[in-house]
């Protein structure tokens, strides 16, 4: 599966509109125009994009073409976002950019009291330079321009 591919074909709200009506009955180009009201090239343009993401298959019935949804790959999405939502945020560890035992303790009161080389490795190379101008918060995230 290209996530990426699959992502883009369903950020669009017809398509997802498309992937809900297939996922409840197999539809055919125009019973699926019929469903949404647009014209038959319309949807065919839509399923390009979604088959092209690895999202539908098609059989042959008679003189038309029925598409179905390729559950697999939205699983593999449903598991790689999954996976993304566990992601853990770490801890500013100053000690791991070469602080003494005593700036770590230091850097958690003031950002001026921190080396630079702290500044970039807890806060960014923007916050190391100062342009943010504000106070450190007493813990160590990157912070944004307010």
């Amino acid at each position: 599966m290209e996530r990426m591919l699959v992502l883009k074909a369903i950020a669009d709200e017809t398509r997802m509109k498309i992937l809900s009506l297939l996922l409840r009955h197999n539809y055919c180009v125009r019973a699926l125009a019929r469903e949404l009201k647009l014209s038959e090239g319309a949807v065919s343009q839509h399923l390009k994009v979604l088959r092209y993401a690895g999202l539908l298959s098609g059989e042959k019935k008679g003189y038309f073409m029925h598409y179905d949804v390729n559950r697999d790959v939205l699983h593999a999405l449903a598991a790689d976002i999954e996976a993304l939502a566990g992601i853990e945020r770490e801890t500013c560890r100053p000690e791991a950019v070469g602080c003494s035992s005593m700036e770590p303790e230091r850097c958690r009161v003031k950002k001026q009291d921190c080396s630079e080389e702290v500044k970039e490795f807890c806060h960014g190379e923007d916050f190391a330079r100062g342009e943010y101008g504000h106070e450190h918060h007493g813990h160590c995230h990157r912070h944004k321009p307010e």
